[in-house]
């Protein structure tokens, strides 16, 4: 095979030093690199890993999830399939291994530990001991995916502990998902065997992960956004960091990926050897991927970038390939086969109604934050009309509704929520973490009635209702991805959260916001198909506390 060469400033973070260079592939690897008088106008650098993305929060099938990625310089992603595993079990995790092979990123997949991630919700399957050994066993599974369900570890789970056993015997690290866990606790869950969090939304917590022994994933995606408060780790403990994204949606991903971050370091003064060791080198090393660092014998995974402050991608390289150049991807496009499980049948508005027998009732009510998964919680006074507690746009508590999507005619989990801000209208979505049944927020039955039917004849999507106008992005894969494009899905996507926002919703993300608020294992009110849930206490709590 014929040799090809790349000049550039090569960034060595190994040795800590940037010099003039030419580096020399064949098949795929590095076989040499030498130095050349210089410098030269581009930077070779070690190409950037996203240490924990569900592939599926892109809405794109995996293979055009990596068209979109490269061009920003991702050259792999540390992924969890939990998102498609709950809807179809072991058949969704192989679904996405087939559909990521020859991909323009490396995708390496982990066995997801928590499937459901509750007893407290319905899903579509249940991965028990013996299939997330299987799934271990497997050449292309890396990792045991985020241990979701903390309070289950600490309570001694015998199923979770031996499922972490299971990947410890194989050498293969675990994954955590602990969200305010401080101090002892934090303690007694790191040493369960668990090894990251990408759950840290203050520094004090994650300082305290940090002295249980536990490696910090600095995420900002799409709605959880927690760079700001864990940039001062980037100075005091970068050997112990990495950059995710954990959720990115397909509007994000256009504008950029894991390249936005170092970006963000440098200017904020991480040196960029720093920031190029956070965001390649310690997740290639923590979970011992095959993914080149700029060294001989590596694999050729590199970029060429126009400077170390920027880092504008000129082109990406993967196995020796250029699989993107300057904002295009140069892989071909290829049609994803289809797969679903899907059995909601259409709303009945009569099931969407909360009885109340008194004039007033006080009610528990979901607070959403910004830019957080983690909700808060509020107990307010509401006034009952014809015998029932309605939608309240005025003060901004809204009907939230989750119905299973997995068995027919199943009764739906009926809450209250506030700070989205919907004036009339709805939005809804079969996107809703983890077991992704359908999820819906609104200003009236009638509106949300009419948002989750749209689903249901669609067999999922994300969608926003008002009025006579009606936006919707089928996801015919799963309920989680679409078919299409990226750019095209993206701009599908963005068009319904103009319409969210236009029906009042102030939040930044607030597809993917509503795409959370069935996460029970992250607190603090989340609601189940099942009814109301209490995080911290980890039970169902009633929603009408007092009349």
């Amino acid at each position: 095979m014929a040799v090809t060469s790349v000049l550039g400033n090569i960034a060595d973070i190994h040795h800590g030093e940037i010099f003039p260079g030419e580096i020399f592939i064949e098949d795929g690897r590095i076989v040499r690199i030498e130095k050349r008088p210089g410098p030269f106008d581009d930077f070779l650098i070690p190409g950037f890993v996203d240490a924990h993305i569900h592939v599926e929060s892109s809405m794109l099938a995996p293979a055009e999830f990596a068209r979109a990625a490269s061009v920003h310089g991702t050259v792999a992603t540390v992924s969890d399939p939990h998102e498609i595993a709950n809807v179809l079990g072991v058949e969704g995790v192989d679904y996405m291994i087939e559909e990521s092979r020859d991909a323009a990123v490396k995708i390496f997949y982990g066995a997801s530990p928590c499937v459901p991630a509750t007893d407290f919700e319905s899903s579509g399957a249940t991965l028990g001991v013996e299939e997330v050994a299987r799934l271990l066993d497997r050449p292309e599974i890396c990792f045991l995916s985020e241990v979701m369900n903390f309070p289950g570890v600490l309570a001694g789970d015998p199923s979770l502990l031996a499922k972490i056993a299971a990947a410890r015997e194989r050498g293969l690290p675990v994954d955590g998902h602990a969200p305010q866990l401080r101090g002892a606790q934090a303690g007694a869950y790191a040493a369960a065997g668990i090894s990251t969090d990408h759950e840290c939304t203050s520094l004090e917590e994650a300082q305290d992960k940090i002295a249980a022994g536990m490696k910090i994933l600095i995420r900002e995606g799409s709605a959880a956004r927690n760079y700001a408060a864990l940039e001062p780790l980037l100075f005091t403990h970068p050997d112990r960091c990495m950059f995710c994204s954990d959720d990115l949606h397909p509007d994000s991903l256009i504008e950029g990926h894991i390249n936005l971050l170092v970006r963000r370091a440098v200017a904020a003064g991480v040196p960029p050897l720093t920031a190029l060791r956070v965001a390649s080198l310690n997740p290639v090393e923590h979970y011992g991927l095959p993914v080149g660092l700029l060294r001989v014998g590596d694999p050729a995974d590199f970029l060429m970038v126009g400077d170390l402050r920027e880092f504008a991608v000129r082109q990406t390289w993967l196995n020796g390939c250029l699989v993107a150049e300057n904002g295009v991807s140069q892989t071909p496009r290829r049609e994803p086969r289809l797969v679903n499980r899907f059995a909601a049948e259409e709303i009945v508005l009569e099931t969407l109604k909360i009885p109340c027998t008194t004039a007033t009732a006080r009610v528990e009510v979901i607070r959403v934050e910004d830019g957080q998964l983690v909700t808060g919680r509020e107990t307010v006074e509401m006034v009952s009309v014809d015998g029932e507690l309605p939608s309240d746009p005025e003060r901004d508590f809204l009907k939230l509704v989750v119905v299973n999507r997995y068995q027919p005619s199943a009764p739906p989990g009926l809450a209250f929520i506030r700070n989205f801000g919907i004036r009339h209208g709805a939005i809804a979505s079969s996107v809703a973490h983890d077991s992704h049944n359908l999820i819906a927020v609104g200003a009236d039955d009638a509106s949300l009635g009419r948002a989750l039917n749209l689903l249901i004849k669609s067999q999922g999507g994300v969608c926003a209702v008002t009025g006579d106008t009606e936006r919707l992005v089928p996801l015919p894969i799963a309920g989680l991805m679409a078919g299409g494009e990226a750019h095209e899905v993206a701009a599908h996507y963005g068009s319904v959260e103009e319409l969210a926002r236009e029906l009042g919703s102030p939040l930044r993300a607030p597809l993917m916001t509503l795409s959370f608020m069935a996460l029970l294992v992250i607190p603090e009110l989340k609601l189940s198909d099942r009814g109301l849930f209490d995080g911290a206490a980890f039970r169902f709590t009633p929603l009408i506390v007092s009349s």
